[in-house]
Order: C-alpha cells, then structure tokens, then sequence
C-alpha cells in the first residue's frame, strides 16, 4: 500500500470512528486529515524531524489517543502555566512532551494563554494548543484589528471559544471529564483587582472561565460569570505558585515565557487604561502594580526552587516573540524550543517527581 492509500485508509478509519466522514468531506477538510494521520507511524518521535512537530486536529486527536496506548503517570503536584499571549507556544512543546510521557499533575493552574493550552493538555490532545495558536493566523475573525473593531475583542470569542472547539478543530470534551487533575483558570476580578482561581470541572459550562483568564485589557472585554465582572489573570497573579502551596502542592513545576533575568517593567498603556477602566479603580490600581508583584513572583519561584520545591523551565534566551506575534515561523521555533527544553531536563524532573507519584 502507498503511502496515499495508507493515509487514506487511516482518515476513511477515523470517519467511521466519529461518524464525520460526509461532513468533513463536504467542508474540504479531507486535505487536513493526512498530515495529521501521519503522526500514526511516529510512535516515538525517532522519525523524520518534520513529522515530529505535526499535530492532530479535531477527531484525528481524538483516535490518535485510542492507539497510543499507555499507563498514565499522575503525580501529586502542582503544574503552573504562565501565559505571555503567543509566547505561550512554548509552554506548548513542554506540554506536548509531557504528553508523550504520559505525564499528569494533580492540580493545573492556568493563567491567561497557559489555561487556554492547558485545556488541551488535560484532554491529552497532543499538538492542538500549538495548531490552535497557528492554523487561524489569517483568519480576521481569530486575531485582528478587524474583530476588535466589530465585537469589542482582538480574539475573536465566538472563533476561539465555540468555532474552532466545535467545528474546526474539535475539543475531546469527554477526555476533560475523565482527568483527574484539578484545573483553575486564574482571572483577575474587575472589582477587587485581586486574583480569582476558578475552578474548571466541566468544560462546555466553564469555558467562560478560561475566556476570562485570557480576556486582556483594553484588547479584549470583561467577561461576566456568576454576576461578578472578570479579565486577565495574569493583572493579578501572573505566576499562581503561591497558591499551589497553599493548596496543599509540596512541590511545583512552573512553566515561564520568560527567560532567566527577565525583570517586568511598568505598563507603559496606563494612561489609556486609567481612561478605559475609570469605573474599576481597584483593577487600574491591580494593573499599575502589576510589574511590582510580578518580579516577586519571579523571586519566590526562584527561592522555591532553591529549596528544591520548585523546578522551572523555561527559555535559555530573550524570546523574540511577541504577545500577537503572527509570524509562523517565529512561533513554530518556540514551540519546538519548548519541547527540547523540556526533553533535555527530562532526568531531572524524573527525579524531582519521583517521590510525588500518587
């Protein structure tokens, strides 16, 4: 058999698998299908190179798992995912490795883009959070200055949270609820300015939660949830590891965008967002400051991991990536930079998890 008859066969064994042969056929999907099949036969990653950084989409993850058999690995730890807009395709790769390892925490902290990647990883759907960044670039209503000006939002909200889950590149809804992982989307709450950890258990109703983790100011509007007024949770607690501890989490991976000496400096927009936000003092006062709390942080992450509670990766250089970066290329070689971070400190993770198995 060729290797187009065997893709074939694969995308005609996933159709009949979730019933969406005629659908994805009708909509020109079928051309999607083959380059993510091809990840059937890279079992290990010991392929070409090429074929290590294709991703499945929509139902190919989702039978993909099916044949990637494999005991999970769940330790009792906390996993903190920092987010950085589309600098987060690093944290990416490292969740795509971890992955490949099997590997799961028992409580998620996702902040900003970091809950929007950890979605993907607690339903252990490798390679989606970087399609997901990638695959829409061009599309005005996924990031542009177009769906800013129409809907109030420079990522398109019906696009990110329904469209592309529910259509484009299907959300496995059903591997979620299986995880045993305990998953906060941090926000920031308009009111008080302080950080609110709310809990995603079930996915299709708590989708507004990492909406408004990632709901950036001035970019984006405040998302209502319960009749409290929320946006980003990195205004508030950009690096939740404190949290983690107070949880209960004796020890903590934390995943950073920012390199080593990287220090915050003050928001340089203040004048427009003190004009913006003139109602919610308490969140102009959150976002001032926010540089303040956030060198903490990196200060207490590095005292952690000078305990040995903490261990962080995160990139070896300045990340030339910025927070709406639409360069592809630019994002493929952080995504594939994460990933090589993360393998190359594999042996020591191992070792730092070893006694948090649960």
């Amino acid at each position: 058999m060729g290797r187009e008859e065997k893709l074939e066969s694969i995308y005609f064994e996933i159709a009949a698998k979730t019933g969406r042969q005629g659908s994805a056929e009708k909509a020109g999907d079928f051309r999607v299908f083959p380059r993510a099949c091809r990840l059937f036969s890279c079992r290990r990653r010991a392929e070409k190179r090429a074929e290590d950084i294709l991703r499945p989409s929509g139902a190919c993850a989702i039978l993909l798992r099916e044949h990637k058999k494999g005991s999970e690995t769940m330790v009792s730890a906390g996993l903190i995912i920092e987010g950085g807009g589309m600098r987060g395709v690093y944290s990416a790769g490292i969740l795509d490795f971890f992955l490949d390892q099997n590997l799961e925490f028992s409580s998620v902290y996702g902040v900003s883009a970091g809950a929007c990647h950890a979605c993907s990883y607690l339903s252990r759907q490798r390679g989606r959070a970087f399609a997901v960044n990638v695959d829409y670039l061009e599309d005005k209503h996924y990031c542009s200055v177009y769906s800013w000006l129409t809907t109030g939002n420079m990522l398109g909200v019906e696009m990110l949270y329904d469209k592309i889950p529910n259509q484009l590149n299907l959300y496995d809804y059903d591997a979620f609820e299986k995880s045993k992982s305990k998953f906060y989307a941090v926000a920031t709450n308009c009111q008080t300015g302080e950080a609110a950890y709310l809990p995603v258990t079930h996915m299709r109703r708590d989708i507004r939660k990492v909406q408004a983790s990632s709901s950036l100011p001035v970019l984006a509007k405040m998302v209502e949830i319960d009749g409290r007024l929320y946006m980003d949770g990195g205004m508030a607690d950009s690096i939740p590891l404190r949290k983690s501890i107070q949880d209960g989490n004796r020890k903590n991976v934390v995943l950073l965008t920012q390199h080593d000496g990287y220090t915050k400096e003050p928001n340089k927009a203040m004048g427009i967002i003190r004009m913006v936000y003139r109602k919610y003092p308490k969140l102009v006062e959150a976002t001032a400051t926010r540089h303040i709390r956030y060198n903490q942080a990196l200060k207490f992450v590095a005292e952690e991991q000078k305990k040995g509670t903490a261990f962080v990766i995160r990139p070896k250089h300045p990340v030339h990536v910025g927070r709406l970066e639409k360069n592809r290329e630019k994002l493929q070689m952080l995504y594939e930079e994460g990933y090589a971070d993360a393998k190359s400190c594999w042996p020591e993770l191992q070792a730092f998890l070893q006694e948090e198995k649960a």
